[in-house]
Protein backbone atom coordinates (compact mmCIF):
# COMPACT_ATOMS: atom_id res chain seq x y z
CA UNK A 1 0.00 0.00 0.00
CA UNK A 2 1.27 3.33 -1.19
CA UNK A 3 2.50 6.11 1.08
CA UNK A 4 2.38 5.51 5.19
CA UNK A 5 -1.07 4.84 6.81
CA UNK A 6 -2.15 6.27 10.21
CA UNK A 7 -5.52 5.80 11.95
CA UNK A 8 -7.04 9.28 11.67
CA UNK A 9 -8.90 8.73 15.13
CA UNK A 10 -9.46 6.46 17.88
CA UNK A 11 -13.05 4.89 16.96
CA UNK A 12 -15.08 2.90 19.10
CA UNK A 13 -15.13 -0.59 20.05
CA UNK A 14 -11.66 -0.27 22.29
CA UNK A 15 -11.79 -2.17 25.66
CA UNK A 16 -12.20 -1.14 29.11
CA UNK A 17 -8.32 -0.86 29.62
CA UNK A 18 -7.31 0.71 26.11
CA UNK A 19 -10.01 3.29 26.75
CA UNK A 20 -8.44 4.87 29.74
CA UNK A 21 -5.41 5.20 28.30
CA UNK A 22 -3.83 8.20 28.54
CA UNK A 23 -3.86 10.05 25.12
CA UNK A 24 -0.92 11.57 23.19
CA UNK A 25 -0.84 14.83 21.13
CA UNK A 26 -0.90 12.29 17.96
CA UNK A 27 -3.76 10.68 18.90
CA UNK A 28 -5.47 14.50 19.60
CA UNK A 29 -3.86 15.38 16.28
CA UNK A 30 -5.61 12.51 14.51
CA UNK A 31 -9.02 12.65 15.80
CA UNK A 32 -8.98 16.47 15.10
CA UNK A 33 -8.29 15.63 11.58
CA UNK A 34 -10.92 13.32 11.50
CA UNK A 35 -13.74 15.88 12.44
CA UNK A 36 -12.37 18.11 10.17
CA UNK A 37 -13.14 15.91 7.33
CA UNK A 38 -16.38 14.61 8.40
CA UNK A 39 -17.80 18.07 8.65
CA UNK A 40 -16.44 18.57 5.19
CA UNK A 41 -18.66 15.15 4.15
CA UNK A 42 -21.78 17.15 5.38
CA UNK A 43 -21.58 14.70 8.41
CA UNK A 44 -20.94 17.32 11.38
CA UNK A 45 -22.54 21.28 11.46
CA UNK A 46 -19.93 24.23 11.86
CA UNK A 47 -20.91 24.19 15.40
CA UNK A 48 -20.00 20.74 15.77
CA UNK A 49 -16.79 20.71 14.63
CA UNK A 50 -15.99 23.57 16.75
CA UNK A 51 -17.52 21.78 19.55
CA UNK A 52 -15.79 18.70 19.33
CA UNK A 53 -12.50 19.95 18.12
CA UNK A 54 -12.54 22.14 21.58
CA UNK A 55 -13.33 18.29 23.64
CA UNK A 56 -10.67 16.48 21.23
CA UNK A 57 -7.84 19.10 22.16
CA UNK A 58 -8.77 18.69 25.73
CA UNK A 59 -9.24 15.33 26.29
CA UNK A 60 -6.91 13.35 28.57
CA UNK A 61 -8.06 9.96 27.78
CA UNK A 62 -8.34 7.10 24.18
CA UNK A 63 -12.05 7.12 25.91
CA UNK A 64 -12.95 10.74 26.35
CA UNK A 65 -11.04 10.77 21.82
CA UNK A 66 -13.16 7.57 21.14
CA UNK A 67 -16.55 9.30 22.06
CA UNK A 68 -16.20 12.23 19.73
CA UNK A 69 -15.84 9.61 17.09
CA UNK A 70 -18.28 6.97 17.54
CA UNK A 71 -20.79 8.26 15.69
CA UNK A 72 -18.66 8.50 12.56
CA UNK A 73 -17.02 6.46 9.77
CA UNK A 74 -13.64 4.99 10.44
CA UNK A 75 -10.89 6.06 7.90
CA UNK A 76 -7.30 6.00 7.72
CA UNK A 77 -5.41 9.12 6.35
CA UNK A 78 -1.94 8.73 4.06
CA UNK A 79 0.94 10.85 4.94
CA UNK A 80 0.11 12.90 1.10
CA UNK A 81 -3.38 13.09 2.45
CA UNK A 82 -5.58 10.32 0.60
CA UNK A 83 -8.53 8.66 2.72
CA UNK A 84 -9.24 5.49 2.53
CA UNK A 85 -12.05 3.71 4.73
CA UNK A 86 -11.27 0.66 6.88
CA UNK A 87 -13.14 -2.31 5.07
CA UNK A 88 -15.72 -4.20 6.91
CA UNK A 89 -14.66 -7.38 5.59
CA UNK A 90 -11.37 -8.34 3.44
CA UNK A 91 -11.73 -11.49 1.28
CA UNK A 92 -8.53 -13.24 0.06
CA UNK A 93 -9.03 -16.44 -2.40
CA UNK A 94 -5.56 -17.22 -3.26
CA UNK A 95 -3.60 -20.78 -4.81
CA UNK A 96 -0.09 -21.04 -4.70
CA UNK A 97 1.48 -17.83 -4.43
CA UNK A 98 2.16 -16.11 -1.12
CA UNK A 99 0.01 -13.85 0.76
CA UNK A 100 1.94 -11.04 2.97
CA UNK A 101 0.40 -8.19 4.82
CA UNK A 102 3.14 -6.29 6.23
CA UNK A 103 3.82 -2.54 7.04
CA UNK A 104 1.17 -0.07 7.46
CA UNK A 105 -1.64 -2.15 6.18
CA UNK A 106 -4.75 -1.38 7.50
CA UNK A 107 -6.18 -4.04 9.35
CA UNK A 108 -10.24 -5.13 8.82
CA UNK A 109 -12.85 -5.73 10.79
CA UNK A 110 -12.68 -9.57 9.74
CA UNK A 111 -10.65 -11.22 6.95
CA UNK A 112 -11.88 -13.93 4.75
CA UNK A 113 -8.87 -16.50 3.81
CA UNK A 114 -9.22 -18.93 1.42
CA UNK A 115 -6.25 -20.30 0.70
CA UNK A 116 -4.53 -23.58 -0.85
CA UNK A 117 -0.65 -24.66 -0.70
CA UNK A 118 0.15 -20.75 -0.07
CA UNK A 119 1.90 -19.43 3.18
CA UNK A 120 0.46 -16.34 4.65
CA UNK A 121 2.01 -13.48 7.00
CA UNK A 122 0.17 -11.44 8.66
CA UNK A 123 2.49 -8.32 10.34
CA UNK A 124 0.76 -6.55 13.37
CA UNK A 125 3.34 -4.82 14.42
CA UNK A 126 3.55 -1.54 12.24
CA UNK A 127 -0.62 -2.18 11.28
CA UNK A 128 -3.02 0.00 11.35
CA UNK A 129 -5.51 -1.07 13.97
CA UNK A 130 -8.89 0.66 14.46
CA UNK A 131 -10.82 -2.07 16.65
CA UNK A 132 -9.86 -4.33 19.35
CA UNK A 133 -10.99 -7.33 17.94
CA UNK A 134 -10.33 -9.08 14.21
CA UNK A 135 -11.86 -12.18 13.79
CA UNK A 136 -10.25 -14.10 10.78
CA UNK A 137 -12.44 -16.84 8.57
CA UNK A 138 -9.84 -19.35 7.74
CA UNK A 139 -10.17 -21.95 5.36
CA UNK A 140 -6.60 -23.20 4.75
CA UNK A 141 -4.70 -26.06 2.62
CA UNK A 142 -0.83 -26.89 3.32
CA UNK A 143 1.90 -24.50 4.02
CA UNK A 144 2.05 -22.08 7.02
CA UNK A 145 -0.06 -19.09 8.63
CA UNK A 146 2.42 -16.78 10.52
CA UNK A 147 0.86 -14.17 12.45
CA UNK A 148 3.68 -11.97 13.33
CA UNK A 149 2.65 -10.06 16.95
CA UNK A 150 3.51 -7.01 19.06
CA UNK A 151 3.07 -5.78 22.61
CA UNK A 152 -1.19 -5.81 23.08
CA UNK A 153 -1.62 -7.89 20.42
CA UNK A 154 -3.47 -11.76 21.72
CA UNK A 155 -4.26 -14.91 19.44
CA UNK A 156 -7.11 -16.65 20.71
CA UNK A 157 -7.21 -20.10 18.00
CA UNK A 158 -9.78 -22.09 20.63
CA UNK A 159 -12.28 -22.24 18.05
CA UNK A 160 -10.29 -23.59 15.22
CA UNK A 161 -10.97 -27.09 13.49
CA UNK A 162 -6.99 -28.39 12.87
CA UNK A 163 -6.67 -31.66 10.49
CA UNK A 164 -3.21 -32.56 10.52
CA UNK A 165 -1.88 -29.06 11.64
CA UNK A 166 -0.76 -28.05 14.30
CA UNK A 167 -0.67 -24.13 16.06
CA UNK A 168 3.01 -23.16 17.86
CA UNK A 169 2.92 -20.29 19.64
CA UNK A 170 6.54 -18.97 19.93
CA UNK A 171 4.94 -15.74 22.00
CA UNK A 172 6.62 -14.61 25.68
CA UNK A 173 3.96 -14.34 27.88
CA UNK A 174 2.01 -11.28 28.13
CA UNK A 175 3.13 -8.65 31.29
CA UNK A 176 -0.57 -8.23 32.11
CA UNK A 177 -0.93 -4.79 29.98
CA UNK A 178 -3.71 -3.46 28.00
CA UNK A 179 -4.60 -5.42 24.73
CA UNK A 180 -5.16 -3.53 21.79
CA UNK A 181 -6.38 -6.18 19.42
CA UNK A 182 -7.48 -9.77 20.28
CA UNK A 183 -6.84 -11.74 16.80
CA UNK A 184 -9.81 -14.64 16.95
CA UNK A 185 -8.91 -17.59 14.47
CA UNK A 186 -12.47 -19.72 13.18
CA UNK A 187 -12.96 -22.27 10.86
CA UNK A 188 -10.25 -25.06 9.69
CA UNK A 189 -6.86 -25.34 8.65
CA UNK A 190 -5.94 -28.88 7.16
CA UNK A 191 -2.51 -29.88 6.82
CA UNK A 192 0.93 -27.55 7.86
CA UNK A 193 0.79 -25.46 10.69
CA UNK A 194 0.10 -21.94 12.35
CA UNK A 195 3.03 -20.22 13.86
CA UNK A 196 2.34 -17.15 16.43
CA UNK A 197 5.56 -15.17 17.33
CA UNK A 198 6.92 -11.87 17.88
CA UNK A 199 9.17 -9.81 15.22
CA UNK A 200 12.78 -11.00 14.98
CA UNK A 201 15.38 -9.14 16.32
CA UNK A 202 17.99 -6.76 14.48
CA UNK A 203 21.73 -7.43 13.96
CA UNK A 204 22.37 -4.17 16.06
CA UNK A 205 19.17 -5.26 18.95
CA UNK A 206 21.54 -8.81 19.32
CA UNK A 207 24.43 -7.06 19.59
CA UNK A 208 23.03 -5.18 22.26
CA UNK A 209 22.26 -8.19 24.51
CA UNK A 210 25.63 -9.64 23.98
CA UNK A 211 26.80 -9.10 27.61
CA UNK A 212 30.58 -6.77 27.47
CA UNK A 213 33.70 -8.82 28.22
CA UNK A 214 35.52 -7.55 30.86
CA UNK A 215 39.20 -6.55 30.97
CA UNK A 216 41.30 -9.48 32.64
CA UNK A 217 41.33 -8.53 36.45
CA UNK A 218 38.53 -6.26 35.79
Amino acid sequence: MPGEIVPAGTHSGRGPQQSGMRASHADRDRVAELLRIAAGDGRLTPDELDERLEAALSARTLGELAGLTADLPPVSISADGVVAEVKDVLRIDQRWSAVRREGRWVVPRRLELFVEWCDVTLDFTQAVITQDTLRIDLDMEGKTLTLITGPGVVVDSDALALEFSRVRNDRAPDSGGPVALRVELVGRKRHGRIVVRQPRRTAGQWLLRKPVALPPGG
